[in-house]
């Protein structure tokens, strides 16, 4: 068996496998994240160009907000307008169907 020392604090440095395990799980979300999250398959895109909400050019607040709603997929400008479309889920939804 092979003993680690362990230093006046108590800290033991962690193993090199942790290591190796937290670097590739880190890899992993970095991965995710620069490409992107796509939605579930069976999700139906969304087909505006424009947030549901505000009617402002997705982007124009800086990254749009996506959020799956009963297998719709809405994109919003930004934070605070999903909170206003949560609050009133149908009134928004009826735009789509036009």
């Amino acid at each position: 068996m092979v003993s680690v020392p362990v230093s006046a604090s108590g800290f033991k440095p962690p193993s090199k496998t942790k290591n190796t395990r937290m670097k590739t799980k880190l890899a992993i979300l970095l991965l995710l994240t620069s490409f992107g999250l796509q939605a579930a398959p069976g999700t139906k895109t969304y087909p505006l160009k424009t947030c549901l909400v505000s009617g402002n050019t997705l982007g124009s607040m800086g990254d749009p907000v996506t959020k799956v709603y009963d297998g719709q997929e809405i994109k919003f400008c930004c934070k605070p307008c999903v909170k206003k479309f949560e609050a009133n889920q149908a009134k928004y939804l009826a735009k789509l169907s036009r």
